[in-house]
């Protein structure tokens, strides 16, 4: 659809936003974490019950902490979604979900 040379997207659906406004603040947070976390610790030091975890390449230790950081953070956003959500809302929700 195009109105006025741009084109227009449909409205998101309600579990869309709430997807969006849980993914978008803990990847974000998730940034920070990373940052703070690696500002005090070097990739190469991090010891597991006296060996060397980190016998990657630094920049792998990054990403997977990174990722680690942003599902953990999802999780406690989507903790929070669930314990917001009204009665009637859990209720369609589970009315539309296929059985």
């Amino acid at each position: 659809m195009f109105e006025g040379g741009a084109e227009v997207q449909p409205p998101a659906s309600a579990s869309e936003r709430r997807l969006a406004a849980m993914l978008w603040p803990s990847f974000l947070m998730a940034g920070v974490v990373e940052m703070l976390v690696f500002s005090m610790v070097d990739p190469a030091d991090l010891r597991w019950m006296g060996s060397p975890v980190a016998s990657a390449d630094p920049t792998t230790v990054y990403s997977v902490a990174f990722l680690l950081f942003w599902a953990v953070i999802a999780l406690a956003s989507a903790m929070t979604q669930m314990v917001m959500s009204t009665p009637t809302e859990r209720e369609d929700r589970l009315s539309r979900s296929p059985r």
